[in-house]
């Protein structure tokens, strides 16, 4: 007996460039003050509002912009900064590959060009969450415009804050001094999150290698310093009790 129409499964509909533009407004309402901040900070450290895009529109590395002006301000060399930036944010290489193992579409050389370039943290994170939903649903386009609609609002929000930044907030310095503190807020919420008992370890040797190298060196050290200390006891630490517990459960 023949089923019924009614009972045939409906293919999976791919996510369109539009959808994509529409779940990068989380993204996009995040950015644009961050990089706003980004902007106005840039100007207060010397540089022009031109500079200030030209590292949003090329770098485009978030909280890594913020630390490259301050060093590059403070008289570091450009390798010196390049290399802490560098060691900031080499996470990303694994982005391009945790992705690729997921996605079982044929990839186009120009799109994903364009889609590898705007892979930042809560890019990979919006996608990463698509994959698992529903890995069927994914497209290229869709991925494309996440990526885009992203970098747009970082850019915009660099320009904003970079023009503004020339003296038109000077009649609200209540405004300024907030979005001055925008960077410190930035970072203390990062720490913030990770302030969990399997993450102490990391976060303590993390604090403890930067505060040795703001001491007895020199900012760009205590970063290094920073980021060797926390990656190193994340290789380090004894597994946490949870995977025990986990581990138990999966042999009873």
């Amino acid at each position: 007996m023949p089923i019924p129409d009614t009972l045939t499964p409906l293919p999976d509909k791919k996510s369109s460039f539009t959808e994509g533009i529409i779940d990068s407004l989380p993204i996009v309402i995040g950015y644009i003050p961050v990089a706003f901040a980004f902007g106005l900070n840039a100007v207060k450290l010397g540089f022009n509002p031109i500079e200030a895009i030209f590292f949003s529109c090329i770098i485009y590395a978030g909280a890594s912009q913020f630390v490259i002006t301050a060093l590059l301000s403070a008289g570091t060399s450009l390798w010196v900064s390049a290399l802490t930036i560098m060691a900031m944010d080499v996470r990303h290489i694994l982005y391009g590959p945790s992705l690729r193992h997921r996605i079982k579409d044929k990839l186009t050389e120009k799109k994903t060009l364009i889609w590898a370039f705007g892979l930042t943290d809560e890019v990979f994170a919006a996608t990463t969450a698509k994959l698992i939903k529903n890995q069927r649903s994914w497209s290229e386009n869709w991925m494309v415009a996440i990526a885009i609609s992203s970098w747009l609002a970082w850019v915009i929000g660099t320009a904003a804050g970079a023009f503004l930044g020339n003296g038109y907030l000077e009649s609200y310095p209540a405004v300024e001094a907030a979005m001055t503190f925008m960077l410190p807020a930035l970072f203390l919420s990062f720490l913030l999150a990770s302030c969990r008992k399997q993450n102490s370890y990391c976060v303590v040797a993390a604090l403890t290698g930067a505060l040795l190298g703001i001491t007895f060196f020199s900012i760009p050290i205590a970063i290094l310093a920073g980021i060797v200390g926390g990656c190193t006891a994340a290789l380090l630490q004894p597994r946490n009790r949870c995977n025990g517990i986990s581990d138990q459960k999966e042999t009873q």
